[in-house]
């Protein structure tokens, strides 16, 4: 089990030693999102105004919900569930053993004793043949096109045999008062530097290859070290926010998405503020558009009739749309929505790039919705079907599941090339058991001891039909966060990365925080208002089958200071657990752990910490590593293999300028460049065990 220190020290408050998320990355990544009311006005109900409703746990059994009947009768089938066999492998051994660390600030990524890492790609590092060396005094949009580029979100590994594979890497969005000199906003920037911020957005797929140890490649020990392969590089690409795309799916081609540029409204131009993502059991990458509101101007001067979708994705529809905005418009007019106003409607889409194949074409796909997408992962159904888990990152808004009409072909890339163009597309709604008499806010658990319910999939529209009156599919699609709004999905707290565990098939939520919910709107699965500091949901789906449309729900683990009563860690002794805030980024290891990474720390720096969710073990969590000032814990990746977890440092330095940098990582030489680290044990061990 974990080591923990002899005494945790009391934790000051949010903001006393350098934590939570600076303005400045409020600024450039989501636009001040939080510093404005939520977009979500609808009158949808809070959980706690339905509990009363709610089924008893015992009668939500007797229906059918997984319990621990059914966990054991899959883990009797070798630990795994026939449903679950393609995507998930895991171990069953849910034990972490390392020296976890404490909150505290340095400018370096901490990691525990026996560990070791290698900075594996950082910002500006060759990655097409011809790209130059990085040169931070004198870059260029032609440049930088060719070369790695900004802050890095979520990592993505697919093999290329025992020691080689290709990376793929989200640049979620540029810090332009990092990248260049006198920087105040897009009015004033030189249009060279707009090409060049553009030009960083997007992604990268890079070779890498394991490190070896002794002498010569074959007598070698490998090492969970990686480093940038050499030599040619075949499957070495650069996306940006130029690059061309196909739309796919019931909404490719309808009037919403056709512009003066594009009349058949099934190409677009690049993708915008990529997030987190997924892989596919199929050997492609799923990258998650999220808050690309923030990069369109002339929304005060949109058509009226486009006014309220436009506005309830977060863009500005009325005052001075370009005051303190990158003006990309400046350089390329599809942003200014006073020209072109369906343009924003081609982007907030998950796109599936293919790694192997550097001449393929990225495509939006349509059917799995238009919003705030924060991550996009697998599940196979008990029929072969692929489904599909999505949060969509805002205060008080949704959780949606795709469920494919296609089956799954193993192992064929082209055979699964059209598998997430049809099918059906739904959202969460889910009740608590307990009376709302009992959530006042504070984060007091229940009388029956648990945050805990029931919940069902509404569908909202398969690629043939909508579920929502008054809305075609193609609406459903395109304007999917009013279409979730009539159909009274259930608004929760940010809800982020959502992942499956790989032992027991449980899908894992992170919902970051919500500062803006009120005491009175708390409720059994957002027991806090406001929420500060966030919590982990847990779902567990009826006959643990991907396509069921009703499911168990709790919370396991309620973020903060342990020495809070309004902390919850699953109900394992908080006196030996570490503070925690934020969660964003969720991954598992094979032994069935869940890895946190934090965005927003509120004691310290952020970090990527683990917690057994199963076992007598659950809810012991511990911070694994720390990262540099500034910075949040994006990735985390762990390999299949277990012997290697990367994490991806984004903006440190974030709060500083160009002439003051907060942080010179990873190189020190002056300035911040985010960066991919490889961590793993020096003696060859699993990671965390």
């Amino acid at each position: 089990m974990p080591q923990s220190a002899p005494h945790r020290r009391s934790l000051p408050l949010l903001g006393q030693l350098g934590g939570g998320r600076s303005r400045q990355t409020c600024r450039f990544r989501c636009g001040d999102a939080c510093f404005h009311d939520a977009p979500n006005t609808s009158d949808n109900t809070y959980f706690g105004e339905v509990a009363a409703t709610a089924l008893s746990r015992r009668n939500m059994l007797r229906a059918g919900a997984v319990g621990a009947g059914a966990t054991a009768a899959a883990a009797g089938l070798g630990g795994l569930a026939p449903a679950l066999a393609d995507n998930h492998r895991g171990r069953g051994n849910p034990r972490l053993r390392f020296e976890g660390l404490q909150p505290g600030t340095s400018d370096a990524v901490e990691i525990p004793d026996g560990y070791e890492q290698r900075v594996v790609v950082r910002w500006g590092d060759p990655v097409l043949p011809e790209a130059p060396e990085f040169d931070f005094t004198a870059q260029t949009a032609e440049a930088q096109a060719k070369q790695f580029g900004y802050n890095c979100d979520f990592v993505g590994f697919q093999p290329l045999g025992r020691d080689r594979g290709l990376l793929w890497v989200n640049h979620e969005y540029t810090n332009e008062a990092l990248m260049f000199e006198g920087y105040t906003d897009g009015n004033d920037a030189d249009p060279e530097q707009i090409r060049i911020a553009m030009a960083a957005h997007g992604g990268s797929v890079v070779e890498i290859r394991r490190e070896f140890e002794g002498r010569g490649r074959g007598r070698g020990r490998r090492t969970g070290g990686w480093r940038l392969s050499r030599g040619r590089r075949r499957f070495n690409r650069r996306i940006t926010a130029s690059t061309p795309m196909e739309l796919t799916g019931p909404a490719a081609g309808d009037e919403l998405l056709r512009t003066e540029a594009d009349s058949e409204g099934t190409r677009v131009l690049g993708m915008l503020n990529n997030c987190a993502g997924g892989t596919t059991p199929w050997g492609t990458i799923l990258t998650c558009e999220e808050n690309y509101n923030q990069y369109f101007v002339g929304g005060e001067d949109a058509p009226e009739e486009s006014k309220p979708a436009l506005a309830r994705y977060g863009i500005a529809t009325e005052g001075d749309t370009r005051a303190d905005n990158r003006r990309f418009d400046r350089v390329d007019e599809r942003f200014d929505l006073s020209r072109h106003p369906n343009e924003a409607n081609r982007f907030g889409y998950v796109v599936e790039i293919d790694p192997y194949d550097p001449d393929s074409t990225p495509k939006k796909h349509t059917m799995l919705g238009r919003i705030k997408h924060e991550g996009a992962n697998i599940r196979i159904t008990r029929d072969g079907r692929v489904a599909v888990y999505m949060g969509d990152d805002e205060r008080f808004d949704y959780i949606y599941k795709f469920v494919s009409e296609r089956r799954y072909r193993r192992g064929s890339r082209r055979g699964n090339s059209r598998v997430l163009e049809s099918g059906t597309l739904y959202v969460a709604k889910l009740r608590g058991d307990s009376p709302e008499k009992e959530f006042d806010g504070s984060g007091k658990l229940p009388s029956d001891g648990a945050f805990d319910g029931w919940g069902e999939w509404i569908p909202l529209a398969s690629h043939k039909e909508s579920f929502v009156e008054g809305f075609t599919v193609a609406e459903v699609l395109v304007h999917t966060r009013l279409a979730a709004d009539k159909a009274g999905a259930t608004k929760m707290d940010r809800p982020e990365d959502i992942e499956a565990s790989p032992v027991t098939g449980k899908i894992y939520c992170a919902l970051t925080n919500n500062s803006a919910r009120e005491p009175g709107q708390a409720d059994e699965p957002n027991p806090r208002g406001p929420n500060r500091y966030g919590h982990i949901l847990e779902i567990t789906e009826r006959h643990n089958d991907a396509a069921a449309t009703r499911f168990r729900w709790d919370v396991p683990i309620v973020c903060g200071d342990p020495e809070d009563p309004a902390t919850y860690f699953a109900g394992f002794d908080k006196s030996e657990v570490t503070a925690v805030s934020s969660p964003d980024n969720l991954t598992f290891d094979g032994h069935g752990n869940l890895w946190i990474s934090t965005d927003g720390m509120a004691w310290g720096n952020d970090g990527l910490f683990a917690v057994p969710v199963e076992g007598r073990h659950k809810g012991h969590l511990t911070m694994f590593a720390r990262v540099p000032n500034g910075a949040e814990c994006c990735g985390p990746l762990i390999t299949e293999d277990q012997k290697t977890v990367f994490i991806a440092p984004q903006h440190p330095g974030d709060g500083g300028s160009y002439e003051e940098p907060q942080s010179t990582w990873p190189d020190h030489e002056g300035f911040p460049r985010p960066s991919v680290v490889s961590i793993w044990h020096g003696r060859g061990k699993d990671i965390g065990s």
